[in-house]
């Protein structure tokens, strides 16, 4: 007689999916270092810690995570093979608003000054205490936290809606097809508001004033206009659109399912 194989309970699985979930909601920290032991060393202590860890050697698979993951803080070394910490840094900080905190061997000043000046966060020089690495990376979480709910919805992370995100830590939508789509800060503030109040009619002095885009560019080219661009990169058919709806007389409606992340 042919092994069958177990049979896994519903139970077990609503356990696994509990699981997963509950290690989804914590906080995602990426470190990016070209030392395994230094890699390990940070994952072993921030898992025990309550943090989820991705560990990685190099900018190319930092970019890869990122375009994949919602990351809430980078640990980054200054040195690496390839490519260099500081460059990695600037073109972190020229597209997206993540926390950083600095890794490097060397105790020089210029150095933690260029950092710094670059966007990093906080910093730390090798040998360091995973001890502290943690406080700090607790210490700039909470004030980052303080900061999104000022600044976004309830803290959000970022919004799903039939296959698309969008991250509000690196301003980035993602297609279906997991390709980037490029959105002007117009466009991105008015997406955020439409998605923070789904299947809810929103008049266009509301949408200006959620927004908080009270500039030239909205007030020349107009909420409709705004929209009508989104649609061009959002929708199967801009002339029929599925999302993001025209209520005659009363504003636009946000018509499809959206989940967050927080």
């Amino acid at each position: 007689m042919a092994n069958l194989p177990p049979v896994i309970s519903d139970q077990a699985i609503m356990s696994r999916q509990a699981q997963a979930s509950q290690q989804a909601a914590l906080p995602h920290v990426l470190a990016v270092d070209d030392d395994a032991t230094i890699r390990d060393l940070i994952s072993e202590y921030l898992k025990q810690n309550d943090l989820r860890v991705t560990t990685v050697a190099d900018g190319r698979a930092m970019q890869a995570v990122l375009a994949e993951e919602v990351v809430d803080l980078i640990v980054l070394d200054l040195k690496l093979r390839g490519e260099d910490g500081m460059a990695l840094a600037r073109r972190l900080r020229d597209e997206s608003a993540i926390p950083i905190i600095m890794l490097t061997g060397r105790n020089e000043e210029a150095d933690r000054v260029m950092g710094l000046e670059l966007g990093a966060d906080d910093y730390l020089t090798k040998p360091f205490s995973p001890r502290e690495l943690l406080a700090r990376i607790r210490t700039i979480l909470r004030r980052r936290r303080a900061e999104v709910r000022q600044g976004r919805p309830e803290g959000i992370r970022a919004y799903r809606f039939e296959g698309w995100e969008l991250n509000l830590n690196t301003r980035r939508l993602t297609a279906k097809d997991g390709k980037p789509v490029p959105l002007t800060n117009g466009e991105f503030s008015l997406l955020v508001v439409l998605l923070g109040a789904p299947q809810r009619i929103l008049s266009r002095d509301q949408l200006l004033d959620l927004s908080r885009l009270h500039n030239d560019e909205v007030f020349n080219r107009s909420i409709d206009v705004q929209i009508m661009r989104l649609r061009r990169k959002i929708e199967v058919d801009p002339v029929e659109p599925r999302s993001i709806k025209t209520e005659r007389g009363a504003g636009y409606l946000f018509g499809v399912a959206v989940e967050t992340v927080y």
